[in-house]
């Protein structure tokens, strides 16, 4: 079963068109919603939802999106992880893609990675950022990952829980793939679709994220024992 982690922060008006797309993906599937105390109603429209196989669950304190996926992930009862973000810029439709080649090569990660031509339509900065960032990872860990920061990251769920994760924002994206290479794992790849949204459609992300971003690849890449580091699994 595949375990659809969604973490939301006052995204109101995007939340339910995206939802009623992870709804309509015919996978065998649990969706595990956390609110991150949103403050624009998105929290009351959240607890109005009664689905089978939908869980709400609700942050205490603002602690940041990696906070929330951490959490989702404890909380996944699904053998397959995958992240999903509450706006328009990702078609859940992808899923089977990833699904595809995880059964395929019976691959403990696929990452759905975006086509060049739709990094681009996002302001030059955020898309020379990815790049730069995809080239840096690959240059440290090793294995050629085309778009490091993706969303549509399918793990399995225990690889996921061996990793120790500690990121609480947006960084998370990045501890993610750094962990994962340095315990041995190869990450698989597809493209996928994707449409940016602009700032003004509610698009969270600043630069100041790139350089935590780039701060994360390089501790991870050097972290010794006893700070977390990501050994070979078992």
């Amino acid at each position: 079963m595949l375990s659809v982690v969604i973490p939301v922060r006052n995204e109101r008006d995007a939340f339910p068109k995206i939802f009623a797309k992870v709804l309509a993906v015919d996978v065998e599937k649990e969706i595990i919603i956390i609110d991150n105390c949103s403050t624009d109603g998105t929290a009351e429209m959240l607890r109005e939802i009664d689905h089978a196989g939908v869980r709400v669950l609700f942050q205490a304190r603002d602690q940041g999106k990696g906070a929330s996926v951490r959490r989702g992930i404890c909380e996944a009862r699904g053998d397959l992880v995958i992240i999903q973000d509450a706006d328009l810029e990702y078609d859940p439709e992808d899923y089977r893609k990833l699904l595809e080649i995880q059964r395929r090569e019976n691959a403990d990660v696929v990452f759905g990675v975006r086509r060049p031509v739709d990094l681009w339509r996002q302001p030059p900065h955020f898309a020379a950022a990815n790049l730069g960032l995809s080239l840096l990872f690959s240059l440290l860990y090793g294995q050629w990952v085309s778009d490091v920061a993706t969303c549509y990251k399918l793990v399995r769920t225990e690889v996921l829980r061996f990793l120790d994760l500690r990121s609480s924002s947006f960084d998370l994206d990045f501890e993610i793939p750094a962990k994962l290479a340095r315990s041995g794992c190869r990450i698989h790849q597809v493209p996928i679709s994707y449409r940016p949204r602009t700032r003004a459609e509610g698009k969270k992300i600043r630069i100041g994220d790139g350089f935590r971003a780039l701060a994360v690849l390089i501790h991870w890449r050097f972290a010794g024992p006893g700070k977390g580091r990501a050994t070979p699994r078992p």
